[in-house]
């Protein structure tokens, strides 16, 4: 279908969702939440797409949600109309069966930044910059920043991120693990691919139970995680994928995955 916030393109197994408002320098609005939803479901259902890959093109990733819509919230009832756009976004991300790749060139700001912690992988050019802006403006990250950065580098390097408000480079995204891996400047999009290339060889009920299993362990305890690990361990045992894979291990030759 046609989008008017986003470009969409296949480049074999992956699919490219590429944010398209550049005269609001990518910032997300209601609309383009909904389209990026929409698309991942387009992909989620195409068994030729393997990975799904956000980007905001060269110049930059995005510069955060749209601050006329926020401006625009006026009662308490507004902002969480508000910011179940967000949550309906992120949880497609989350809950999609493929991996969702976010490539990162130039500023990720507070929004753009929370998406992209929704997302599986994220790598970022040299140039990349990243940045929680909350503060600067008097408001709280909604999208998930709180709950999530935390999650994923440590609750005392999110708070200072989160204090400051001030933006980190690449490197520094990588050294504390915000990101998978610094591209070239201009190479983002190309490392990502390069990732659907080794993911599209591998079984694709491996990767969505795999991601469940994280997706959902991560609010569990351990011994419950576990417990949820056995079940879908069993589940994936009775697939065709699994004798394929294991029958192709020991026969020496390359598997065949048709999830299934």
């Amino acid at each position: 279908m046609a989008f008017e916030t986003i470009l969409t393109s296949r480049d074999g197994a992956s699919f490219v969702i590429t944010l398209n408002r550049p005269d609001r320098r990518n910032a997300f609005s209601i609309q383009m939440m909904k389209e990026i939803a929409e698309a991942c479901r387009d992909a989620e259902n195409d068994p030729e797409i393997r990975a799904v890959i956000v980007t905001g093109g060269l110049k930059y990733f995005s510069a955060g949600a749209d601050l006329n819509e926020a401006m625009a919230i006026k009662t308490t009832a507004d902002g969480v109309a508000y910011m179940t756009n967000w949550e309906t976004l992120n949880n497609a991300i989350e809950r999609l069966t493929k991996p969702v790749i976010a490539a990162i060139e130039g500023f990720c700001m507070t929004g753009g930044w929370e998406f992209v912690m929704a997302c599986d992988i994220r790598v970022a050019a040299e140039n990349s910059t990243f940045a929680l802006t909350s503060s600067k403006i008097g408001t709280v990250p909604g999208a998930g920043g709180t709950q999530r950065l935390p999650r994923e580098i440590g609750i005392g390097r999110a708070l200072e991120i989160l204090f400051a408000a001030e933006p980190i480079d690449a490197k520094e995204a990588y050294r504390i693990g915000a990101i998978n891996q610094v591209a070239p400047i201009g190479g983002a999009l190309d490392a990502a691919k390069a990732m659907v290339k080794i993911y599209e060889k591998r079984a694709p009920l491996s990767l969505a139970y795999a991601k469940r299993a994280v997706r959902a362990g991560m609010q569990m305890d351990l011994t419950s995680g576990i417990e949820f690990e056995r079940f879908l361990v069993t589940a994936i045992y009775n697939t065709a994928d699994k004798n394929e894979g294991i029958g192709a291990f020991l026969e020496k030759r390359e598997a065949k995955f048709t999830g299934r």
